[in-house]
């Protein structure tokens, strides 16, 4: 039988003490983002286990969940998603559970191939975090025969368990506020249908446009990536328009922050020129400068959520929770700024 892995182990292996390791798998103060993802993705690796009181350990199982998500969420400068799954992790392991990370490549998406996770049956249910080319999410919930939970995406026609951003009333609330600013002429940064996430911030945009007898016009959405592959090529995207609005509101706060590069690069200043607003409050760090005003997804929460609902599915395959969507928080930094005099609301 192998040697049960300690928290001195997990510590002697990051270069800190168990007492870090500790409040870094237990969500405390005391440790840096970085080291906390640090530690653990190495406790997942070693296979640590949390200990439990006797009556507890008696009750509780453990599982091992799966996740899966498109490579080309993982490029570089593309990482939301790297940071969405170290908080799954982080909480599967506070629930004395495992998961296990799949990426899944575009030709296995185009050939509808089964995650390896699946095929080899390492998986007690499984996480789609993100969303794939059509038809795949629906075939992996379909063949796999596991339970199944959608993070940050939504099933085909609705069905299924999901986990998600309240992305229509976001995109809405971000819209109204550049409004309130004293904006009219404002656009959407974001490639349209690429993602149900984008798709629905969009829908929110509109709303606030048609709430305040704006009409939308169509060379103000603004693509921020391949529609084809999901890559954001900053060298293609975005192209500003001819005719420049003086807001922006970007479907993600990466999207925002190449935008405001672009900007730089020809000579326009953020906001004293042109206002830009965001969604998610996630920016890599290989961007800086200018904080950008954003609607925050609540990432631990989802994963906490998620990792309930899937474990809860693993124990009765009945249960369902249907979609739990979840609401985010208005930040306001210094990215928008006020113009003339505030439009209404209508």
């Amino acid at each position: 039988m192998s040697k049960a892995v300690r928290l001195s182990d997990i510590g002697q292996r990051a270069g800190v003490s168990a007492v870090a390791v500790s409040k870094a798998l237990s969500g405390q103060k005391g440790v840096s983002e970085e080291m906390r993802a640090k530690i653990v993705a190495l406790a997942s690796e070693m296979g640590y286990v949390k200990t439990v009181g006797s009556k507890e350990s008696k009750n509780r199982r453990t599982y091992t969940l799966g996740v899966i998500v498109a490579e080309h969420f993982l490029q570089q400068k593309q990482s939301f998603y790297w940071k969405m799954y170290q908080e799954i992790a982080r909480r599967a392991i506070s629930k004395n559970c495992f998961t296990i990370l799949e990426v899944i490549g575009q030709p296995d998406e185009n050939q509808m191939k089964m995650p390896k996770v699946v095929l080899e049956k390492k998986a007690d249910g499984i996480v789609i975090m993100g969303d794939f080319k059509p038809g795949y999410s629906d075939a992996v919930s379909e063949r796999s025969g596991l339970p199944v939970v959608f993070l940050d995406t939504t099933r085909t026609g609705g069905a299924g368990d999901c986990v998600v951003s309240n992305n229509l009333m976001g995109g809405y609330s971000m819209t109204n506020y550049l409004f309130s600013m004293g904006h009219s002429r404002i656009a959407f940064v974001g490639t349209r249908l690429s993602t149900a996430s984008i798709e629905d911030r969009f829908l929110g945009y509109l709303k606030s446009l048609m709430e305040h007898g704006v009409k939308w016009r169509e060379d103000w959405f603004i693509d921020d990536r391949s529609r084809e592959t999901g890559l954001m090529d900053t060298d293609t995207y975005p192209v500003l328009p001819k005719d420049m609005p003086t807001a922006f509101f970007c479907n993600c706060d990466l999207s925002a922050s190449i935008l405001i590069e672009k900007l730089t690069r020809k000579g326009y200043r953020v906001p004293e020129d042109f206002s830009v607003a965001g969604f998610d409050d996630y920016v890599p760090e290989q961007y800086s400068g200018v904080g950008i005003t954003t609607y925050e997804i609540d990432m631990a929460e989802m994963a906490r959520r998620t990792v309930h609902i899937l474990t809860h599915k693993i124990d009765d395959i009945s249960y369902s929770t249907g979609m739990f969507m979840l609401p985010g928080t208005f930040i306001e930094r210094q990215s928008a700024a006020r113009i003339g005099s505030p439009v209404p609301f209508v």
